[in-house]
């Protein structure tokens, strides 16, 4: 029972906020959208749940259409379960009358679906406690037990985990995935962090200025991405301006050769060479103008080191090392590059 987005377009005034959006999104799937604040992602998800009147295209679930020009059912009665970053609870309920609250008060299973509904998000025994007695991660997960409990067909999930503190985020997103997959139910969820998109996602959807750059999973978009940006996205990776000379790509840090990856681009061409750190290696030189290391800083599975040139308005590139003994801050050292975390695209224009 999919849900469809086609050909998508959404204008505030005269700003395009979304251009020729296609998606799809299966059940028991969670789809991501990834892209920066301002990239249309939260008002694909308004459109999704009746939130907003839709402009050109259609939405569709299960082939039924739900908005279209002129025609949207109601948000009520869509059965899509929205959950939002402020968990929007009511402080005068009890847990379970909060989970309880979209069931119908006539329903003989209203109690059994609550408790079990609770037990999935960890919250078992917690049904007689106020909003206001839990912790923050506590009550999203509250939130996210309300948008479940009337077994919606679509769940959509908006910034869900960002008022969160870091160190509860990931055992949050690992309840909240374990839950959402076990509904069963079509999940779209908006992040602007490509590490939640990579925990949560089945697949990820990378939006930039109301626009789908590449639509794919996980690994897909980590080991293929289609732009500079989509690579720039995952694995602390950096983007660099480069000239292209003969077979190697030349830029501010050393000199990458590109091989194949030379094909399509002619001498003097720029481009954009996209570098993960764990793709560098370094060598320590007696020169002392070679690149000299800034910084270097423990990282519990690597370490971290920052390389500088003599010029200190390039940015400082990162080299993951799993020993950094021989790069003590002041070293001179000779960057190298190779590796599947390396990536080139023509010149952004």
């Amino acid at each position: 029972m999919p849900l469809d987005f086609n050909n998508i377009a959404h204008a505030y005034g005269s700003e395009n906020v979304l251009t020729d959006i296609s998606l799809s999104a299966a059940d028991g799937e969670i789809l991501c959208l990834l892209g920066a604040s301002g990239s249309g992602k939260t008002t694909l998800l308004r459109l999704a749940a009746g939130l907003e009147a839709l402009q050109a295209g259609n939405i569709a679930l299960n082939g039924k259409v739900l908005s279209q020009p002129g025609r949207d059912v109601r948000a009520e009665d869509r059965k899509i379960g929205m959950v939002f970053q402020d968990h929007a609870l009511f402080p005068h309920l009890t847990i379970a009358e909060n989970v309880a609250f979209g069931l119908p008060r006539t329903d003989p299973d209203r109690d059994r679906i609550v408790e079990r509904t609770l037990d999935d998000v960890g919250l078992e025994g917690m049904g007689d406690r106020y909003p206001h007695t839990l912790s923050g991660g506590q009550q999203q997960r509250v939130a996210l037990a309300r948008a479940l409990a009337p077994a919606p067909s679509v769940i959509l999930l908006d910034e869900p985990f960002a008022s969160i503190d870091v160190t509860r985020r990931r055992q949050l997103r690992e309840h909240a995935r374990l839950a959402l997959k076990q509904s069963g139910a079509i999940t779209i969820m908006v992040t602007h962090d490509p590490d939640e998109a990579l925990d949560m996602a089945d697949k990820i959807a990378v939006m930039d200025e109301g626009r789908i750059l590449q639509c794919d999973t996980p690994i897909q978009l980590y080991n293929a991405p289609a732009t500079a940006l989509v690579a720039s996205l995952f694995g602390d990776a950096q983007t660099f301006p480069v000239k292209i000379s003969g077979a190697d790509a030349h830029f501010d840090y050393g000199t990458y050769p590109l091989g194949t990856l030379a094909d399509g681009f002619t001498d003097g061409d720029g481009a954009d060479l996209v570098v993960r750190p764990g793709s560098v290696s370094l060598a320590p030189v007696t020169e002392s103008d070679k690149l000299q290391v800034l910084d270097r800083r423990f990282r519990g599975s690597h370490w971290l080191v920052l390389l500088g040139t003599s010029d200190p308005t390039i940015a400082p590139l990162r080299v993951h090392l799993p020993d950094a003994s021989a790069f003590e801050e002041g070293t001179s050292v000779r960057a190298s590059f190779e590796g599947p975390g390396i990536f080139l695209f023509p010149a952004a224009n």
